[in-house]
């Protein structure tokens, strides 16, 4: 216990989706009769991710995990309104099931077809379409250098991800999660075990167990407990737009094989793609540079996307904006559960972008190691964070 402070069986740093995830299952967790505190710096929550991303869903990844992941998270917000009910009130996150369609040239078939096989056989519901068929159901697609694509018929879209973040908030506190806004300094930690947490103003607050749910801050607040984790805040850009003229069918998801992705949004469209590595600059995860690089968008992007799409050469910007991934640099998936040697300091970050999608599922699974030690719904042990001291990489080809 950290001397003078006051004293909560679970801390979670970090209040936006994935922490409220986590808070609200250990609340529905008939095990579990504990004090859940969420600290959160952001109390508007107007800069963090779950509010900046672009809000999609897909089972198009290539490791079985990921998958897994997005089959139970797509179920899950499906049934958003019986799960997360508060007091007769149930959310609602307009869940559009539009699909994801990649494309991919000659060099990327083979990926694609790997890939393809591996969703089916989990139980996706993913089309493998050949040039004439990509010309058939998406007649305003150029497709003279496609060797292929794959759509996600069913199971793959959009939502509202501020309000799946709102309704996990808003269960979590009615099941007794308790939220303060402060920022946290450091994890205090004594004899191989994590005992708190240190704010800002010196406040120290005693923890049975601490989770880490910071994104892009993650990284800082591991260091403070002496562990190294490769998380870097990477800056994305979405573009919102309208296009003169009609695409029909309507423009599920998107993904160019240049990683330029767009999709429909409304009666218009957004867009974005990641830069060149070397491109990003580090940003402060503390004091994040959220400007938007108009010129990525008119040099870049554009000239990408009015090739695929020749509508697309006339259209109408609207006021974009930037978020942050918290990348994972090991290898761009998540980090999982406690740290080896600390086993009561859990992580739950580097989503290097899947964060909203991957919620429901790495909420109940951290929750399940934190009561039971153990995952029982389903396993997500690839994902471990132990894997960066194994040094055992997690290869996922289907990043965006």
């Amino acid at each position: 216990m950290v001397s003078g402070s006051e004293t909560f069986d679970v801390v979670i740093v970090g209040g936006a989706v994935t922490g409220s995830s986590i808070a609200c299952h250990l609340g529905m967790d008939p095990a579990f009769r504990g004090r859940i505190l969420v600290i959160e710096k952001d109390a508007s929550y107007a800069n963090c991710a779950s509010a900046r991303s672009a809000a999609s869903i897909r089972q198009q990844f290539s490791t079985a995990a990921n998958i897994a992941i997005s089959l139970y998270g797509i179920e899950f917000l499906r049934e958003i309104g019986a799960r997360l009910e508060v007091a007769g009130d149930r959310p609602e996150i307009d869940l559009v099931e539009g699909g994801y369609l990649f494309l991919a040239t000659p060099a990327g078939r083979t990926v694609l077809e790997e890939n393809h096989a591996l969703q089916t056989r989990l139980g996706a519901d993913i089309a493998f379409l050949e040039p004439d068929d990509l010309r058939r159901e998406f007649p305003w697609l150029m497709t003279d250098d496609l060797a292929a694509g794959c759509f996600g018929r069913t199971g793959e879209g959009w939502f509202d991800g501020y309000g799946l973040m709102r309704a996990f908030r808003a269960k979590a506190r009615a099941l007794g999660a308790e939220y303060r806004a402060a920022k946290v300094a450091s994890i205090a930690v004594e004899a191989g075990r994590a005992i708190g947490v240190v704010l800002a103003d010196g406040t120290a607050i005693s923890a049975g167990t601490v989770v880490v749910a910071a994104g892009i801050a993650s990284g800082r607040l591991a260091a403070s407990a002496g562990i190294e984790l490769p998380i870097s805040p990477r800056k994305r850009m979405i573009f919102p737009f309208d296009c003169a003229d009609v695409i029909a069918p309507r423009c599920p998801l998107l993904v160019d094989p240049t990683g330029a992705y767009v999709r429909a949004e409304g009666k218009g469209f957004i867009c974005g793609a990641g830069p060149a590595e070397d491109a990003d600059p580090e940003n402060d995860p503390d004091d994040p540079d959220f400007e938007v690089e108009h010129d990525f968008f008119e040099e870049t992007l554009w000239p990408i996307l009015a090739a695929r799409v020749p509508a697309f050469e006339r259209l109408r910007l609207g006021r974009p904006w930037a978020g942050h991934y918290d990348m994972n640099l090991f290898d761009h998936n998540a980090l999982l559960g406690p740290w080896p040697g600390l086993e009561n300091l859990h992580f739950a970050c580097g989503f290097s972008g899947h964060g909203l999608q991957q919620s429901p599922a790495v909420g109940r699974g951290i929750a399940e190691l934190v009561v039971h030690g153990a995952f029982r719904t389903l396993d997500l042990a690839d994902l471990a964070t132990a894997r960066l001291v194994e040094g055992r990489r997690v290869a996922e080809r289907n990043v965006v």
